[in-house]
C-alpha cells in the first residue's frame, strides 16, 4: 500500500473534510526475531481470512466518529522487513479514532491472521 496515495484518495471524497479530523495508520512489518523467544526468523508464512477481515472492518467502521477504514493484509511467504499489514482509520476526533485503530488491529491480528515462523536453522 502506498499510504500517501491511500490518504490522498480518501481526501478526494467530498464528505472527508466535514467528517475527518484525524487519520491514523498502522504499518506492521515482519520481525527478524520471534516474539516468543527472540530466535532469528528467516521467513514467515502468513494466511489471512479476508472475508473475516472485511467483516471486522465493516463493524469497526460503524463505531461513533469513524468515517472510513482501509485494511490491506499480505499473505504467503514473507521475509523480515516485508510489509505485513496496513490499517488506515479516518475519523472525527482522537477519542474515537485511537480506540478504533487499537480494536481493529487486535481483532485483525487475533481473528484473521495466522502465521508460522520459519527459523534460520530449519
Amino acid at each position: 500500500m502506498d499510504i500517501s496515495k491511500t490518504i490522498a484518495d480518501l481526501k478526494q471524497d467530498p464528505k472527508f473534510v466535514e467528517n475527518v479530523g484525524m487519520v491514523l495508520v498502522h504499518n506492521g512489518v515482519v520481525r527478524g526475531r520471534s516474539r516468543a523467544d527472540h530466535s532469528a526468523v528467516k521467513q514467515i508464512e502468513i494466511h489471512v481470512d479476508y472475508d473475516k477481515s472485511e467483516q471486522i472492518r465493516q463493524e469497526i467502521e460503524q463505531l461513533p466518529g469513524i468515517y472510513k477504514i482501509v485494511v490491506e493484509a499480505h499473505e504467503g511467504i514473507l521475509n523480515p522487513g516485508d510489509d505485513l499489514l496496513f490499517l488506515v482509520v479516518a475519523g472525527d476526533i482522537r477519542e474515537n479514532v485511537k480506540p478504533a485503530l487499537a480494536l481493529l488491529l487486535d481483532r485483525i491480528k487475533t481473528e484473521t491472521v495466522t502465521k508460522k515462523e520459519i527459523y534460520s536453522e530449519e
